[in-house]
């Protein structure tokens, strides 16, 4: 349990690093740019590359010790910080405002190498829990990563508004660097336990090796009811793509960065909240259930949280929202810890990870054009304004509206739906009896 506590806390420190660098260039480039099609590429780019990643991801961490692929990840990430602070001071500010510049996308991308490659430590740290913590205590262990996520969520949320408030990207890269170097150095002098990493000896870790994925595969059809929801999570990461995409550019519609920085540092003590229940009581005898009822909920809040055009609502539905977002990720590693093998935890959590996100990039990608050239006129020239705007409201505040409202219906009736289907209760009997 110390070493556990100690990934924890050293996974605090990264995360911390890579969401502000994550919420501060998302900022900054709206801010440069005032383009909603620049945020959706943006969030296109990190969630279609945290997809084509997650398999090979899961693969590295089955077939390296744990300490040692963590502490890859960080150095990787370092570098390309450091890359990113270099092009930052070498070349004008005038070339991050035009969306069409190949060097605000090439510093884009420089950036994300290392925001994609902290995601390692999100397959590792649950397949450290597998050995480091009793298999009873699974559940309360994945709420205190859960909190850890949240606290990391508050920090950045605060911080990155006003660092990029104050000095644009230079103090958010100077500073993600020295903590990143931090992180380094306290993981090196972690002691983790573990003696035995099962792989096929002199076997190479290829990016796309489809035995591996076919052998996951394999491994999934296995288990009634598993494939099943990571398809249910696959479409719940479609429709979570909107919100990615545009609640940023909403949200800075109604208020400047710093405040929505400081806004969301305060939503983001939801995720502490649900984190530390779940660390104190646990999901229940069956963490299925809990899963879908805080989807129920979810997308019940996400139907009406932007219906009055007031920051008021908008934060307190969101505040729910996030209060049960740690079940549900809680849940599904609770889940895969007890009915997948040690052995195949790493690659699997890597497969639900890219399955899971593979549909967020085309949600992503479209959503920003499909809100600039349609929703957005729609509420403020054209029939959805006489329509619906008397008591909607107009204009392009009220057209992201629009899209967080149905987006919100439709993932109420597909949760309703697959709750009811038999891969639930093929599921849920295959956990229970596990």
């Amino acid at each position: 349990m110390k070493a556990f506590y100690h990934l924890l806390a050293n996974n605090l420190i990264s995360s911390i690093v890579n969401f502000t660098v994550w919420f501060a260039i998302t900022f900054y480039i709206y801010l440069q740019t005032r383009s909603v099609l620049a945020t959706g590429i943006i969030s296109g780019i990190y969630v279609a590359a945290t997809a084509l990643t997650g398999i090979w991801f899961g693969s590295l961490v089955d077939h390296h010790k744990k300490k040692t692929i963590m502490m890859v990840s960080s150095l990787v990430t370092l570098v390309s910080f450091v890359l990113s602070y270099i092009i930052y001071l070498s070349v004008p500010q005038e070339a991050f405002k035009d969306i069409t510049s190949p060097v605000l996308w090439i510093f884009i991308l420089t950036l994300f190498v290392g925001i994609i490659a902290g995601n390692i430590r999100g397959i590792a740290l649950p397949t450290a829990i597998t050995f480091l913590v009793p298999e009873d205590r699974h559940d309360k262990a994945n709420g205190l990563s859960g909190t850890v996520f949240g606290i990391s969520f508050l920090v950045t949320s605060v911080i990155s508004g006003l660092l990029v408030g104050r000095s644009g990207m230079y103090d958010v890269l100077l500073l993600s660097i020295i903590f990143t170097v931090g992180a380094l150095v306290h993981l090196y002098f972690v002691s983790i336990p573990e003696k035995v990493v099962v792989h096929d000896e002199g076997k190479k870790i290829k990016f796309l090796d489809i035995h591996e994925i076919k052998g996951t595969i394999s491994v999934i059809g296995l288990i009634p009811g598993l494939g099943a929801l990571i398809a249910f999570n696959l479409i719940n990461n479609l429709l979570g793509g909107v919100f990615m995409a545009l609640m940023d550019a909403y949200g800075l519609n109604l208020v400047s960065v710093e405040v929505w920085g400081i806004i969301w540092g305060v939503l983001s003590t939801a995720f502490i909240i649900g984190g530390l229940f779940i660390a104190k009581w646990g999901l229940g005898k069956n963490p299925l259930k809990s899963l879908f009822l805080a989807n129920i909920a979810i997308w019940g809040i996400s139907s009406v949280f932007v219906i009055p055009t007031s920051i008021i609502p908008m934060m307190i539905g969101m505040f729910l929202y996030l209060i049960l977002v740690p079940f549900i990720e809680a849940s599904e590693q609770t889940i895969i810890q007890k009915v997948v093998p040690k052995e195949r935890q790493g690659r699997v959590f890597g497969f639900a990870q890219s399955i899971e996100q593979s549909a967020s990039p085309l949600t992503a990608f479209l959503i920003g054009p499909i809100t600039q050239f349609f929703f957005i006129p729609f509420m403020s020239t054209g029939s959805g304004a006489d329509l619906i705007g008397s008591w909607f409201g107009t204009g392009e505040a009220r057209g992201i509206a629009l899209v967080f409202t149905v987006t919100g219906v439709i993932g109420f009736i597909l949760t309703i739906f697959a709750m009811r289907s038999k891969y639930y209760r093929q599921l849920s009997h295959s956990y229970m009896k596990g």
